[in-house]
């Protein structure tokens, strides 16, 4: 920035739907988490250890053993190892990685979200290969099962000396997945587009004959917030060189905004540029440029306000290790939406020259600190993205699509069709520092012109920039463009609802968080609003989520959203409930899985078992009756001995945590206590439950 210039509760017997095969994105997942394996010669980080496995190929050189590589400890006709992705898709092929002396791979079976298995390849006759290493790759129609896993298995005695195995990864395209020297992913993006709209102005409402920049659009895409400079409604009159305003969607179908207002002030000043860089799911929490000093703004870093009931507070300094930016007049920032990640645009003496984009990283919270959504978040020292999306030009205005993968950037070292253009590109691995080679949005969206600060809704349907072609009186004016398929982020899905009081129904302020119940990751952070309770949260498709909310004296119930399926955009309501911390209060643990009919657990209930296990260790004193509940669907007797073992294998995996079993007791009530309808499925599904209760504090 130029200072001058379906949603549903899944039920303890739920299993995830099936959904027939649709276009999707071309995906190539590698493996994030090891589930099982039959033996190992180290854990965690240390050389050979299973979790060598996970991301990318990077044993290096070829054909010798690798510290990179996992390595089993038995020669065996039956060593395994079962890994785990961040997500699931239809897969169309699998692909191993045997880095040195291959040959030992007897099958390997793909998972499903189900947790069933689906052999994909045999092999009767393992025995050493004449090439030193291989690149196993298995090709198979896609079916109508989703993967989330796939574990492979090796008979090592018929292969003399160490067998290595570097990498594991799937993908729904028929491409080849890695190339021989496993350094470069392959592109599976489409190498040429075109856009199939044109530029729109967004008319008299937004623009004006100033300048107006910098366009925000919140996730839901109902409320953009951009930037006027010297105008009469500045808090500064003429002389003010750039307030924040704002514009209400009135009408989706027509795409027509209503008159823009000033933001008021805070944050806006009658002396200072104010700008606003991004702003929250719920439009409550706004990333500004600068830090606000003895009321003046100054351009040295970034701030955060929040919207209140009394409106927005003072902003608050964003404490970022080692900050630094040697041209305070050029700055741009950008708060994912996951509140993970915090890009920048800045000149560092690290960096490629003039402003490159980094990104910063929520340092942890404190051990035993209470959640409180007025924390100041610290920030770790910034990365670079590195020198794909950096150039000795200016690469600036960044913005992250609420795919957390997607990334659209303004820049002036990429070339192209005028001094500034617009850039897209994929993230691809957890690094930050690896991305795809950035493409041009082309001449409809590009010109010889100043063309920059691309913002895409949650939707992905519609982005918007600012451009000085056909500005009203020659200014630069904000635009909008249909977007194309080739440039739209990945599925999402938008929640939004309230956090309430679950006895008072009152709303409550609290920091929400959401995971994948998968690999137990947490993906983001967002708070709700202190007026109303409201929150909204974004979910990339292809993943089973859980969320809940935090606050002092209250335990949540937790919500889930199956998105493995997800194929389109889709907005869901949900309200989350929060029990105060008292004898007597009842818990729902919606997160607990079962197969159906079965009483083991599925291994996406640990995430909050272990919530639950962090509790029970915090409040040594606590003890709690877990009680297990059934529809009225079949023979009663089963039912009841169903709920009864359902319990107990939560309690048997609380205790293998640590925790005391006299502290806990156990009660199955089969189908005879029903918080709703029997009559259908769409109600009965809330009677199959797990929940416990506080019966000493």
């Amino acid at each position: 920035m130029n200072l001058n210039s379906v949603l549903f509760f899944l039920p303890a017997t739920a299993i995830g739907l099936l959904a027939a095969p649709t276009a999707q994105a071309q995906t190539v997942l590698w493996a994030a988490k090891v589930e099982g394996v039959s033996s190992q010669k180290a854990k965690g980080k240390e050389p050979f250890a299973p979790e060598k496995v996970l991301g990318e190929p990077n044993a290096q050189p070829l054909g010798q053993i690798s510290n990179e590589a996992w390595i089993p400890a038995k020669d065996g006709s039956n060593e395994f190892i079962e890994v785990r992705f961040a997500k699931s898709l239809i897969a169309q092929q699998v692909t191993v990685i045997e880095n040195f002396n291959p040959g030992s791979v007897t099958k390997i079976e793909l998972i499903d979200i189900k947790g069933e298995h689906h052999e994909v390849y045999t092999n009767k006759n393992p025995g050493p290969l004449p090439e030193a290493y291989r690149t196993l790759q298995v090709k198979f129609k896609p079916e109508k099962y989703r993967t989330i896993g796939v574990r492979v298995t090796m008979n090592t005695a018929k292969v003399d000396g160490v067998n290595q195995i570097d990498a594991i990864g799937i993908a729904n395209v028929d491409v080849q997945m890695v190339k021989q020297d496993f350094k470069n992913p392959t592109k599976t993006d489409v190498e040429t587009v075109q856009m199939d709209s044109t530029l729109k102005n967004l008319g008299p409402s937004v623009n004006s004959k100033y300048v107006d920049t910098h366009p925000v659009i919140s996730p839901d895409g109902r409320t953009m917030f951009f930037a006027r400079q010297f105008h009469p409604g500045n808090r500064g009159g003429t002389r003010d060189p750039q307030d924040i305003w704002y514009s209400k969607l009135v009408s989706g179908k027509n795409q027509s905004w209503s008159l823009a207002k000033n933001l008021g002030t805070p944050p806006n000043g009658p002396e200072d540029p104010n700008g606003l860089a991004s702003v929250s799911a719920n439009g409550q929490v706004a990333l500004l440029i600068g830090v606000y000093e003895d009321g003046f703004m100054q351009p040295k870093g970034f701030s955060l306000s929040r919207h209140t009931p009394g409106g927005w507070s003072v902003p608050q300094k964003v404490p970022i290790d080692n900050f630094i930016n040697k041209d305070p007049e050029h700055i741009d920032g950008f708060l994912s939406t996951s509140g993970k990640a915090l890009l920048m645009a800045v000149e560092r003496p690290d960096g490629q020259g003039g402003q490159d984009i980094f990104v910063s990283f929520p340092k942890p919270v404190p051990v035993g600190e209470q959640p409180d959504p007025k924390r100041v978040t610290q920030w770790t020292k910034p990365v670079s993205l590195g020198p794909n999306i950096n150039t000795p030009g200016a690469d600036f205005a960044p913005f992250l699509a609420s795919d957390e993968k997607t990334l659209y950037f303004a820049s002036e070292g990429h070339g192209g069709y005028g001094k500034s253009d617009i850039f897209y590109s994929k993230r691809l691995d957890s690094t930050w520092t690896k991305w795809s080679v950035p493409r041009n949005l082309g001449p409809v969206v590009n010109s010889p012109d100043f063309d920059a600060y691309y913002t895409v809704s949650a939707a992905g349907d519609n982005a918007y920039l600012v451009s000085t072609r056909n500005g009203i009186d020659g200014s630069k004016d904000i635009f909008r463009i249909a977007l194309a398929p080739a440039f739209k982020p990945e599925v999402v899905t938008l929640v939004q609802g309230k956090v309430l009081d679950a006895v008072t129904k009152k709303p409550i302020r609290a920091i929400i968080h959401y995971e994948n119940l998968v690999t137990g990751e947490e993906i983001g952070v967002a708070e709700s609003s202190p007026v109303d309770g409201s929150y909204t949260i974004v979910l990339p498709a292809g993943v089973q989520y859980g969320y809940r909310a935090e606050a002092v004296d209250y335990i949540a119930e937790n919500a889930s959203l199956d998105a493995t399926s997800a194929d389109k955009y889709s907005e869901k309501n949900q309200d989350l409930f929060m029990v105060p911390f008292k004898v007597g209060q009842k818990v729902k643990l919606n997160n607990i899985f079962f197969p159906q009919s079965k009483y083991y657990l599925q291994p996406s209930s640990f995430p909050e078992l272990l919530r639950l296990v962090k509790i029970l260790r915090d409040y040594p004193t606590v003890e709690i009756l877990i009680g297990g509940h059934t529809d009225n669907q079949g023979d009663p007797a089963l039912n009841l001995k169903l709920s009864e073992d359902r319990v107990e294998a939560v309690k048997k995996y609380l205790v293998s945590k640590g925790i005391d079993a006299k502290r806990l007791t156990t009660k199955g009530y089969g189908g005879t206590d029903p918080i709703a309808s029997n009559e259908q499925e769409e109600t009965r599904r809330f009677n199959r439950r797990v929940e416990f209760t506080i019966t000493k504090k």
